[in-house]
């Protein structure tokens, strides 16, 4: 006879979701990249890795993506107030990543960072995109937002303070009653998508100096915001404006937004449909220059995906390693089954070179400045990063929840969102193929980027670089004659610049490992074709060290 009490739910063989680490000081490659970085910047990061990596932000991550926002566009008594509502985990996200200058410190960094700006608040971002995506949405446009704003200095006057400012305030007030103040962009239309010189919405003078903006955007982000950069039709052509949420007289700008997208991911955070019915804009740089006012813009955004999608690739491993180090399946614990020891280990030759990557891309910009080679460099990796670090995630971090196992796969953990967030940052800014066409076209305009990129892959590979250099001089000849071809190119430098600073910021063996596998064999669609010969175990240990 069974006993009517017997248990049958005691659980074993089960691992608890990986929290309350640092994600700093448990990260020797995010410490190898930013090494030499000076002490008291490296200090704040592993301030900012303990409390991104705490147990509180992981619950605030979660809680944010399930109580999902709402849009008001009426209050109680009829009155029009399109607003968007957020859970208080957002808000607190949002709280944390402002008073950590996620959305500012670029322009206004000082002392020791002022000269590693972008590395070291890539370092943050990468950390926090470890926990949450969506909210960093809106750090990322405010700070592309600022570039845009140099071109309209008088305008920019009055909000680069509320716009620097470390307080967060979500309070739906003109910005000169607020402690801080954030930037959304409203550039997209139904039938034009990437093709920003096909919208409609139209930008008519009036005879104050502000413009009158009729249409709609279909794809905002952030409504909340602030202000918004706004791309409309003018007599002149495509020009930016500045829409602010209230007017200088204090009254409401008009604006309706129609409804809040059912988004796979990025659910924490709210993107709109907004109609402008005579909305007031101010212009911003030159009439008809809509699109190269916000090419800085744009360069920022691209490194920032490619810093979250690397960040999310980081995540996806570390929880995937702790998963298999912790659960035992035939016999013996799973870390210890060759077929998932070199599954991993290949996974984390792919995470290790996008975080590499995206990093020498962040350094090429702290130096562009004062050094024309690595402006050049960067103009041409910049869609090349963002290309391949945001193609190569969705894959990766499937990958992992298989590792992990069907605990990965529901919603109370961690990677499913993951997952469906990873699917977001190749659709943002430039898609994969306007991220190739954008390749061609720096190469169009000069060789010397080409030659910058070329360089850096010669000084990380050494001799070894002649044979690689040739077939980069091939690709670049045939996608110029054949613009089709541009994916094989964009891929072939993604891979080829992340070796060269593999080799120069780790062990040989691991970058003698991504080379060949990834530049010295045909194509392969999936993990696990790491040769015998090298020490997989000691990869993933190095990569992933036990806590």
């Amino acid at each position: 006879m069974v006993s009517p009490d017997f248990e049958t739910h005691e659980v074993s063989n089960q691992v608890s979701v990986r929290s309350g680490v640092n994600l700093y000081s448990s990260d020797p490659v995010l410490a190898a990249l930013i090494e030499g970085l000076p002490q008291p910047v490296l200090d704040t990061l592993s301030t900012h890795g303990a409390q991104w990596g705490s147990a509180e932000m992981a619950d605030l991550a979660r809680l944010a993506n399930t109580v999902t926002p709402i849009l008001k566009t009426h209050d109680s008594v009829g009155r029009r107030i399109d607003l968007v509502e957020y859970h208080p985990a957002y808000h607190a996200l949002m709280r944390r990543s402002v008073a950590s200058g996620i959305h500012a410190s670029i322009w206004d960094a000082s002392g020791p960072e002022a000269s590693v700006r972008a590395m070291a608040r890539g370092a943050r971002i990468y950390m926090s995109a470890q926990v949450e995506v969506g909210h960093l949405g809106v750090m990322s446009l405010t700070s592309g937002g600022i570039a845009a704003l140099a071109h309209a200095p008088a305008l920019a006057q009055g909000w680069l303070t509320p716009l620097r400012s470390r307080r967060y305030d979500s309070r739906v007030l003109p910005v000169e009653q607020k402690s801080g103040a954030l930037l959304a962009f409203a550039t997209t239309e139904k039938q034009s998508g990437s093709d920003l010189r096909a919208g409609s919405t139209r930008a008519d003078a009036s005879s104050d100096g502000t413009y009158r903006l009729i249409g709609h955007k279909w794809f905002v982000t952030a409504p909340m915001s602030d202000a918004m950069l706004v791309l409309a039709q003018t007599l002149e052509g495509l020009s930016l404006f500045l829409v602010p949420r209230y007017l200088p007289d204090g009254k409401r700008n008009p604006m309706r937004m129609m409804r809040i997208k059912d988004k796979l991911g990025t659910r924490s955070t709210a993107s709109a449909e907004i109609e402008l019915p005579g909305t007031a804009g101010f212009l911003v740089g030159e009439a008809g220059r809509g699109v190269s006012t916000i090419a800085e813009t744009v360069t920022l955004l691209r490194l920032d995906q490619g810093l979250v999608a690397a960040g999310l690739l980081r995540a996806a491993l570390a929880d995937a390693v702790h998963a298999v180090r912790h659960r035992r399946a035939f016999g013996a614990p799973l870390i210890d089954q060759p077929l998932m020891t070199r599954v991993l280990a290949d996974m984390a030759l792919d995470v290790t070179a996008a975080a590499a990557l995206v990093f020498r891309l962040a350094e090429a910009i702290d130096r562009s400045h004062d050094n024309p080679a690595e402006a050049a460099f960067a103009r041409l990796m910049t869609p090349v990063v963002k290309y391949w670090i945001t193609k190569i995630a969705p894959a990766l971090v499937a990958e992992a929840i298989e590792c992990a196992g069907g605990n990965a796969y529901v919603e109370e953990g961690p990677m499913a969102r993951l997952y469906r967030d990873a699917l977001s940052l190749s659709l943002i800014d430039g898609p994969g193929n306007v991220l190739c066409l954008d390749v061609m076209r720096v190469m169009r305009r000069s060789s010397e980027p080409l030659e910058a990129a070329l360089r850096v892959i010669e000084d990380g590979l050494g001799p070894a670089a002649r044979s690689t250099l040739n077939v980069l001089r091939a690709a670049t000849a045939v996608a110029l004659a054949d613009e089709g071809s541009a994916r094989i190119l964009t891929e072939q430098l993604a891979m080829t610049v992340a070796a060269a600073t593999l080799r120069r910021r780790f062990p040989a063996v691991i970058a003698d490992a991504y080379l060949e596998s990834r530049l010295g064999k045909p194509w392969r669609s999936t993990y696990g074709m790491l040769d015998a010969r090298f020490d997989a175990r000691a990869f993933l240990d190095y990569v992933c060290p036990r806590g």
